[in-house]
This record gives structure tokens, C-alpha cells and sequence, in this order.
């Protein structure tokens, strides 16, 4: 708690008897033993919303798993509360402990060592930030800290990266907050670059659109405000270089729903923000000519104050960087201060520790799961692919498939293969983008019963949809049986199977199920032809 220790110093002589005494007990109970947590709890005191998540801690065999379990979000607009004498006045203040008071309510129980709480860019240049952190601790229960903006931008990144799929190349991740918006370059779970800028969506729309009103001309200035904040650091980072563009938290995932919500994504665009889907919205927020008389799908009442200021700044991002396309996620600087918290890095690919505490929760038949998983990647690696990247991922989504494909068993044994992907679609799996995870869920779906209304959609998997249905066909024993060489391949626009016609005269069941196999595929215009051999190949 060292961190703390100099700001509740410097704060207790404007302290009254009563937070003294808070304070006191907070100094006691920090001298208690520190159990092995398994729940933690991160405060984030924003510029425009103060948070707080409860994750609990999962030990698996691949490492280490936080699963949020509770969340509590306020829209606090401490920000909004700053005045141009850089002093925060006294209804965001009152706001802000109020907030405060609730979240104490529900950290009552947790160990000192079990909750951090952060304050950001509003609380880094107020004047009056001691006195408020004096009256916020005591709401709190907890000591509070004002990071840094780099040392915010580590956390961010921290919580990103275990948030989203594990790349093999680099990350330019950006959080646009209420006062300041970070902008991180990183790899893995490591951080190369890390900038803070103070450009905000509170902040920037109290600069431009005070009353709310918005017209062609005063978008543009607020765009190039935040383009030369921006251009301080573009050149460095445009020479570092990325491979994927991700924008976290708030405003991004605002910007997202609405973008995605209205139809207002370049064609192909399903999820996150496309820099048509911007322009668009643009129009739309213009058209309107006050945020307050916009009328979309997914616009939230406590998100109009700072729409506009926000997606000028993400504008101004796609612009300066040279961006065309940001995928989203939720998890930013809670999510990296949890991990931070407790004290080590994950450097395992998050999904497969998500997997790895799914298959435990759910109870899944781990013999059974690998001999699927390890029988589908042998007919998958004898199929044409390529691309090595694309295979290794492949083979990766193969397992985990296998792995999952039985979690619905936990609610009915009556078409489990449903309640499986709708769980893998729906579920918090920390790593997993929506696209990944709806992936996964249509291989879980199709891995055993009809596929009739699964070619009706888009983009199905089929080369291996066809290894996982054949590998959960031939282990329908669920036992190690010996199977024989089988041999696959793709002919024809279809697949073929061949397998030794001895072994199939002794196992009728697995014939039988072939036939019917092969007569399904045929259904949705695909070929599929079982060839039986004279010898074990």
C-alpha cells in the first residue's frame, strides 16, 4: 500500500475526526494476513464514469483465469465538473462520493490487498484533487490512487490484451476516456509504446458542442484539435507499425453499437467500427443538427452529453494513423489493474485458459474431448491448407470445439449440441472476440446433427465442420478403441473417406452411421463418398 501512503499523509489535515477514523481502519485492516484471493474488485474513478468490477480468480492447469462476476457503472461526468481554474466544483464532487458510498457498500467485505482502486486524467490536473480523495477514500473504504497517464496506458493495455484473441503480431490499442485517450503499441501482453494525450469525449465536447448543437463547420474544428494532439506522436507510431487496430472501453464500444446497430458499416462489417461507419454516423449526428433530437438504435441517454466530442476524436484517429477498420472490447484499464493486482502474466493465449476453466466448470469429459479434438486435427492436417497461420489457428478452433462441444450436456441431453452453442455464443470467455466466439458455437452447433439450417448461413466452416462431425462419429464408443489408418480428403467439392473395409465389417454400427452421415452432406448439395479398402491403409 506504499503507493497511497504519501497522498493520505499530505491529506490528513483537512481530514475530519470521522475520516480519520475511516482511514484508521483502513490502515489496520492492510495489517492483516493476505489470503489467496479468489475474488478481486477494481475502481476506476473516469472522467466521465466511475466503475467497478468483481472478478473471481480461477487457477486451471494452463495458468491463471479472471471471470467477472459483478459490474456497477455510474455516469459521474467528473469531468463535466472542472472548471477553467482547474478546480473541480462541488455537485461533481458530491456525485462522485455518492458513487463512491455505493461501491464501499459492496466492497465492504474484501481484503485491503484485494482491491485497487485508480483515479485518472480529471483527478491528475484538478487542484482540489487531495481534497477530494480525502472525502472519496473514507465513501470508498479504500485507499485511492492517481495513476499517471502512461501508467494508465500500461493498465489499459494490460486489460485489452487479455481481452481479445492472442496475435502474433502487433496491437495499436486506443481508449478514448472522458479526459485524456491513450494510444499503446504492444505485443503480446507486453506494451511497446505507450502515450496519454489530453483529448477526451467530456472534455472535447465541452469545447466544441456545449449546448449539443453540431453543424458541418464545428465538427471539422473539433476533428482538428484532435488531430494535432494526435500528430505529436503519429509519425512514431505509424513507423512502429501494427497489425490490428483495437479500440477499449467506453466511447469505442459506443461508437461500435451505434455504427453496428444502424446498418452504418462498410458492406462486410459485422462487428466494430469501419471508417465508412463513422462517416455515416457523422452525417446522421449533423443531419440532426443537436445530439439531443438524434434518434438511433443503441443510443444511450448517458452517452448524448458526449457523443459528439468522441467520435470527433476517433475521427481524428482513423485520419492521423491511417486507420480503416478498429475491432472493440471491454476490457481496458479494470480489467489490466485486475491483473496487475493479482500479481503475475498470463503469456498462454487467453482463450485456451478460458477453455481450460469452461471444460472444468461444466464437468466435460476430458478423455473423450481429446480424442475428438486430437482425431479431427489428424483429418483436418490431411487436408489442403496453404496457409500455415491459417491451419495453426484452425487447429486450434478444432480443440477447442472438441473441448466445448458437450457443455450443453449440463442442461439437457436433448439436442446438447444447441444448448452448447448457445452458451459458446452467449458466455463471458475472456480472450474470445465475438467473431471467435460465434465461430466456435457454429462448429459446436454442426458437430452432430442436421446440417440444413446451418448451410443457410454464412460463412460455414465446412472442411472443419467435416473433421469434427467424422471424428465424433468414429468416438461414438467413447473409449480408445484402435482405430484404423483412415484416409481423407477433399474431391470433387465434396470429401471422401476411406477407411479398411475389414475394421467396417466388424463395427456395422459405424457403418451404418457413415451411410447416413454421407446422405446428410448430400442433403445441402455437398459430396460425400465412403470408399471401403481392401487392407488397413
Amino acid at each position: 500500500m506504499a503507493r497511497s501512503s504519501t497522498l493520505r499523509m499530505a491529506s490528513l489535515n483537512s481530514a475530519t475526526a470521522g475520516q480519520m477514523a475511516a482511514l484508521a481502519r483502513m490502515e489496520s485492516a492492510q495489517s492483516m494476513v493476505n489470503p489467496t484471493p479468489k475474488l478481486l474488485a477494481a475502481v476506476d474513478l473516469g472522467s466521465n464514469s466511475f466503475r467497478l468490477i468483481v472478478g473471481r480468480v480461477e487457477e486451471t492447469e494452463a495458468g491463471s483465469q479472471i471471470y467477472q462476476v459483478d459490474a456497477l457503472r455510474e455516469s459521474v461526468r467528473l469531468a463535466a465538473g472542472l472548471a477553467r481554474d482547474k478546480l473541480l466544483d462541488r455537485a461533481s464532487q458530491v456525485r462522485g462520493w455518492d458513487a463512491l458510498k455505493r461501491f464501499g457498500e459492496r466492497l465492504r467485505d474484501f481484503h485491503p490487498d484485494h482491491v485497487r482502486a485508480v483515479a485518472t486524467n480529471t483527478l491528475r490536473v484538478a487542484k482540489n484533487a487531495g481534497e477530494f480523495l480525502v472525502e472519496a477514500q473514507a465513501a470508498l473504504g479504500f485507499p485511492i490512487e492517481v495513476i499517471a497517464g502512461r501508467e494508465e496506458a500500461r493498465l489499459i493495455y494490460a486489460g485489452a490484451a487479455h481481452s481479445v484473441p492472442a496475435s502474433a503480431g502487433k496491437r495499436l490499442v486506443v481508449d478514448i476516456g472522458g479526459g485524456s485517450t491513450e494510444f499503446i503499441i504492444g505485443s503480446h501482453y507486453t506494451p511497446i509504446k505507450m502515450e496519454s494525450l489530453y483529448i477526451g469525449c467530456v472534455s472535447h465536447s465541452r469545447a466544441f458542442f456545449p449546448a449539443g448543437n453540431v453543424d458541418e463547420y464545428t465538427m471539422r474544428q473539433a476533428e482538428l484539435a484532435a488531430t494535432r494532439e494526435i500528430q505529436i506522436i503519429s509519425s512514431e507510431y505509424r513507423k512502429t507499425g501494427w497489425e490490428q487496430a483495437i479500440g477499449s472501453s467506453g466511447t469505442a464500444r459506443a461508437l461500435a453499437e451505434l455504427v453496428e446497430a444502424n446498418g452504418f458499416n462498410d458492406p462486410g462489417i459485422t462487428h466494430g467500427i469501419s471508417r465508412g461507419g463513422l462517416e455515416r454516423l457523422k452525417r446522421a449526428l449533423i443531419k440532426a443538427e443537436n445530439v439531443n433530437r438524434l434518434k438511433l438504435v443503441a443510443l444511450k441517454s448517458d452517452r448524448v452529453p458526449v457523443l459528439a466530442g468522441g467520435l470527433s476524436i476517433m475521427l481524428a484517429v482513423f485520419d492521423e494513423l491511417g486507420i480503416d477498420y478498429v475491432d472493440t472490447t471491454d476490457g481496458a484499464l479494470r480489467l489490466g489493474v485486475l491483473y496487475d493486482l493479482l500479481g503475475r502474466s498470463q503469456h498462454e493465449d487467453m482463450r485456451t485458459l478460458t477453455v481450460e476453466g469452461f471444460m472444468r466448470r461444466y464437468g466435460i469429459d476430458r478423455a473423450q474431448a481429446a480424442r475428438i479434438g486430437e482425431l479431427a486435427v489428424r483429418f483436418y492436417d490431411q487436408l489442403e491448407e496453404p496457409d500455415e497461420e491459417r491451419r495453426a489457428e484452425n487447429r486450434m478452433f478444432l480443440g477447442w470445439a472438441a473441448a466445448l462441444h458437450e457443455i450443453g450436456l449440463s442442461i439437457s441431453h436433448s439436442a446438447y449440441h444447441k444448448h452448447s452453442a448457445y452458451i459458446a455464443s452467449n458466455a463471458d470467455m475472456p480472450g474470445f472476440s465475438r467473431t471467435d466466439q460465434a465461430r466456435l458455437a457454429a462448429l459446436v452447433l454442426g458437430h452432430a446433427g442436421k446440417l440444413g439450417k446451418l448451410s443457410q448461413t454464412r460463412d460455414v466452416e465446412w472442411p472443419l465442420l467435416f473433421c469434427l462431425r467424422l471424428a465424433s462419429l468414429l468416438c461414438r464408443r467413447r473409449a480408445d478403441v484402435g482405430l484404423p489408418g483412415i484416409l481423407v480428403a477433399q474431391v470433387g467439392g465434396g470429401y471422401e473417406v476411406r477407411l479398411p473395409n475389414e475394421w467396417v465389417e466388424n463395427n456395422p454400427l459405424t457403418d451404418y452411421s457413415l451411410i447416413q452421415e454421407a446422405a446428410e452432406w448430400e442433403k445441402v448439395g455437398i459430396p460425400y463418398r465412403v470408399v471401403y479398402t481392401d487392407k488397413d491403409e
